[in-house]
């Protein structure tokens, strides 16, 4: 049965006599391990399947390892394995003892959305401010206070108020649920813990059902399941299986001290370290490995691969988050030419906001493309809130745009008013907005769309879209909260801000009207191709934190910036920080043979171009590891220019000034255009805004696009245009008077 496993993964399957911490780098055949050592425990060790507890996070993998399971013995013995999440088998515990804890067998469990709806309710009865108490904040408090195994129901606020009320809150929370017969995801757990605790003889009935407990993903368990745990296993009998270097999800309340310090919870544990990393090429572990090593907290060990030396690692700089995008859309492109498939690639960055130039320009150029475990940019509620009442203010009659945001953000307007106006219009054949027109408590919405409708063509798409996104209470309504999900909608609107101010200065170079007409028409082209071939093969785009598991031929790790990756949230604390080098980690050995790392020098932030710093990490990698000549251009490189190397704090909303670094130079290596054909239609040279000569034939640089030659000028004066040919953005032909080109 062992015979095709090597010695250090056969070593942690065979061993059963006391508790074991497998430590399993990355693509060292982790979950080969748990599924031959549970099928060990059954086929030599002589347990029964039902003796068993396998734990894992996902339902997915309990699946996956059950199918390899049933292969190995056999699937009469998988079916009565108990394996599953936590959530999952304590649930079956708690039907089991239901009536010990006051509840029937059948309770209902609540998710996410139903919780919530609880509180809010509660909120309101309360007649407390849903602005100050929102919901999600509140959830995410009661949480924290179920996870670290709390009894009493009190919660700390910022002062004596707030904390009665949060109290209070979370007492009736939970009466409420009892009285429904209910629990929470968190009562899963909490529950358990306190059946164990209170319960003895309970306890010790199920320690003497399972007699070896596995535990999957260890670096991923928080405190309440830890303590679990240590209430069930009896003389030592466990396995757990992870990756500290893989921790990333502290956001979510797990504990990397859980795996750092598991040999000193159980004594007597056997360490066992997988370090043979069948996925990626030496370069790729070693580079990893090079990047890890800077990490204080952490299990030491000496990840390799016996694969192929393969290629170094490609550290990539680019002018801005467009050429960015060109740049990995063009090279996706020529190895797709080269024989590789669209399932072959996946792009990596650190927030979901970063995903709108990549969707962009993987469109223009007619790649398919698969946003992993989210929406599109242009899909997500913030941006279509937005987009609605951008597409109300175009055209008042939009009556999809017009129910999406009259009550958004709440301004009391409930579904009774929306009916009656329904009803009026649909009897009077007209649209909803002159039905609401007419109704007093709509005034102010109504006169608010009309007064920015006037400024429709008076003022470009940047200036009206920010004062729509202010005025209307948005941004508000978005920035109210810190919760994470909130935090992701800030960074989207920052994005879809950015995208404004895109649009309007490209536009500009190209002498195009830059109105919210206009940007309302690219954004219909673009939502109206949002429809994901699922079946189809195709580029994946996703968060790192995504990716976790996953694998690809080809990785690009993009936005490598300070304030991007590391996260400014990070950057005062060596813990948080610790945790994003780990991320970055994770993002380079999802690489099987080629990666990327890019850095952008510009990128619009806050609706203002910027210019950027490489991240500090950068620096952690092996030099000798990295292919930087080939691909940094810069007289600078990014290891010369100033990093942070010490934990600084985050910087504040407001865009910092910093001195615009020196232009590139153009690099031997550095891959050029083709040959061109370089005209000059215009009797004299052209000159723009900055009393630059332009002629044809001249290399240049642009903030946004980067590096090119000029083929072509067109016209004279004010509309001279410069036809240029850019290394990775393609062709562009650009206002002179607006054009942001210096040259080389």
């Amino acid at each position: 049965m062992l015979s095709g496993l090597n010695d250090s993964q056969k070593a942690a399957v065979e061993y059963i006599d006391g508790p074991s911490l497998v430590i399993a780098g990355a693509g060292s055949g982790k979950t080969r391990v748990l599924t031959y050592k549970i099928a060990y425990l059954i086929a030599h060790a002589g347990l029964k399947p039902w003796e068993i507890m396998a734990l894992t996070f996902t339902n997915k993998a309990a699946r996956e390892m059950k199918e390899r399971i049933s292969h190995l013995v056999g699937e009469e013995y998988v079916r009565y394995l108990r394996m599953g999440t936590f959530h999952s088998i304590f649930s079956h515990i708690l039907r089991v003892e239901a009536e010990t804890l006051g509840y029937t067998a059948d309770f209902t469990i609540y998710d996410e959305a139903d919780s919530k709806s609880l509180c809010r309710t509660i909120i309101k009865e309360m007649k407390l401010d849903e602005k100050t108490y929102r919901p999600g904040d509140v959830m995410k408090r009661i949480s924290g206070a179920k996870n670290s195994t709390a009894i009493s129901y009190r919660i700390i606020g910022n002062t004596d108020k707030e904390t009665n009320d949060l109290t209070a809150i979370f007492t009736e929370y939970q009466a409420r649920c009892r009285k429904s017969n209910a629990m929470d995801f968190d009562d899963l757990l909490l529950n358990t813990h306190q059946l164990f605790a209170q319960y003895p003889d309970i306890r010790e009935k199920y320690q003497s059902q399972y007699k070896f407990i596995l535990v999957d993903e260890y670096q991923d368990t928080n405190y309440i399941q830890q303590q679990i745990l240590l209430q069930l296993v009896k003389d030592g009998k466990i396995c757990v299986v992870g990756d500290d270097a893989q921790s990333i999800y502290a956001f979510r309340g797990a504990r990397i001290d859980n795996i750092l310090n598991f040999q000193k919870l159980f004594a007597g544990t056997k360490l066992f370290k997988l370090e043979q990393n069948y996925r990626s090429t030496q370069c790729i572990v070693k580079a990893a490995n090079s990047l890890i090593h800077k990490n204080i907290k952490q299990i030491d060990k000496d990840v390799y691969s016996r694969n192929e030396e393969g290629e170094k690692i490609k550290l990539k700089e680019l002018s801005s988050d467009r050429e960015e995008a060109s740049f990995i859309t063009g090279d996706i492109k020529r190895r797709i030419n080269e024989g590789l498939s669209y399932d072959d690639f996946a792009i990596l960055y650190r927030t979901n906001a970063q995903s709108r130039p990549f969707e962009e320009e993987l469109r223009r150029n007619g790649i398919d493309f698969q946003i992993y475990g989210g929406q599109s940019f242009y899909q997500r509620k913030e941006i279509k809130d937005v987009v609605a009442y951008l597409r109300l203010i175009a055209n008042p009659d939009d009556e999809e745009a017009f129910k999406r945001i009259i009550n958004y953000p709440t301004r009391g307007i409930g579904n009774t008013t929306v009916s009656r106006i329904s009803a009026d219009a649909q009897e009077r054949g007209i649209s909803l907005w002159k039905a609401a027109i007419e109704v007093p408590k709509c005034a102010d919405f109504c006169h608010f769309i009309s007064s920015m409708h006037e400024n429709l063509y008076k003022v470009d798409a940047f200036t009206l879209g920010k004062d729509v996104i202010r005025q209307a209470g948005i941004y508000d309504d978005i920035y109210s909260s810190t919760e994470p999900e909130y935090l992701s909608k800030q960074e989207n609107l920052e994005e879809f801000i950015n995208s404004l101010r895109e649009f309007v200065e490209t536009r500009e170079e190209e002498g195009e009207p830059t109105d919210m007409m206009e940007f309302l028409k690219d954004v219909a082209l673009l939502t109206d191709r949002d429809i994901e071939q699922q079946n189809k093969a195709s580029v994946k785009l996703m968060t790192i934190h995504s990716a976790k598991g996953l694998e690809f031929p080809c990785v690009y790790v993009v936005g490598m910036e300070e304030d991007i990756f590391p996260s400014p949230q990070s950057t005062d604390s060596q813990r948080r920080l610790e945790e994003e080098r780990r991320l970055l980690y994770v993002a380079i050995t999802r690489a099987e043979k080629y990666c990327f790392l890019t850095y952008a020098n510009m990128r619009y932030r806050y609706g203002k171009m910027e210019f950027c710093t490489p991240s500090r990490f950068l620096r952690d990698i092996d030099r000798d590891l990295l292919d930087i000549g080939g691909y940094s251009s810069r007289k600078t490189s990014y290891s010369e220019r100033r990093q942070p190397t010490t934990y600084t704090t985050p910087r504040n909303f407001r865009p910092i000034e910093r001195p615009a670094p020196s232009f590139r130079h153009v690099s031997t290596t550095q891959p050029q255009v083709s040959q061109r054909t370089v005209t000059n239609s215009s009797p004299t040279p052209a000159i723009n805004n900055n009393s630059i000569i332009f002629n044809a034939g001249d290399q240049v640089i642009h903030e946004r696009f980067g590096e090119g030659v000029i083929t072509a000028i067109e016209g004279t004066g004010e509309s001279a245009k410069a036809i240029v040919e850019f290394t990775y953005s393609g062709t562009k032909k650009l206002l002179l008077k607006f054009a942001k080109l210096k040259k080389k």
